[in-house]
């Protein structure tokens, strides 16, 4: 048992080391960049699949539609919404999720508001929100984090590829392990679970890609990494 609490230990001085090394090379991310909550929960959706830059051309459609409201999204023809939604990707299937979701937020116990979700109990709205048709478990918890405010560690393919090329986690380690390693490992606060992500999005975006850039990366220095520029190993 005393080992094992101090391998805990280990492991959250090295993460918060990590974040630490993240944090002084990209600065505070300011994640999820949405003048809304909601404007969060609906990038949330758009963004699977898909770079963030066609989600803001997405949102841009929305936005010279009408009022970005669920309750003016939810009157969109569905061909109007595929087409305003096109720049994403896949808008056949995303303007089923988008509407799934949308009825879901409008109806009780919630009826649209964003504060009634805040108020709720995180299991209980993480498994409803799961239950919606196309929200999968790294969609939910971005809407968790990002838009609620609730304390909930989201794991996307970066984190997966960041922390086995570190040596940390098992590469093909299943969702709710890989989020486990970082809930019990990391102070429960809410900025610095939604500021980590952002700098593991950062990470993988510019160094940790599937061919990596090692000799410029921030976390270079630690001596972990499995990789070393040789090309996508891991």
């Amino acid at each position: 048992m005393k080992g094992r609490k101090e391998n805990l230990a280990q492991e959250r001085e090295l993460l918060l080391d990590i974040y630490r090394r993240l944090l002084e090379r990209f600065g505070l991310r300011h994640w999820w960049p949405a003048k809304t909550p909601f404007e969060v929960m609906v990038g949330a959706i758009l963004t699977q699949n898909t770079a963030w830059a066609n989600v803001e051309k997405a949102i841009a459609n929305l936005k010279a539609e009408g009022p970005l409201r669920p309750s003016v999204l939810i009157k969109l023809s569905p061909i109007k919404l595929r087409r305003l939604i096109r720049p994403s990707g896949y808008f056949n299937q995303k303007e089923k999720k988008l509407r799934a979701f949308l009825r879901f937020f409008l109806a009780a116990p919630y009826r649209g508001s964003v504060g009634r979700m805040r108020r709720a109990e995180t299991g209980k709205l993480r498994e409803e929100l799961l239950s919606i048709w196309g929200i999968g478990p790294e969609t939910a918890d971005s809407i968790l984090l990002y838009a609620l405010g609730h304390p909930v560690f989201v794991v996307d393919a970066y984190t997966r590829r960041v922390f086995a090329r570190l040596g940390l986690t098992p590469a093909h380690a299943g969702y709710q392990e890989l989020q486990n390693f970082f809930v019990r490992r990391l102070p429960k606060e809410i900025a610095l679970f939604n500021d980590f992500h952002a700098q593991v999005v950062a990470l993988g975006n510019r160094y940790c890609r599937s061919r990596p850039d090692c000799g410029s990366c921030p976390l270079k220095e630690l001596g972990r990494c499995r990789v070393f520029g040789t090309g996508p190993a891991i």
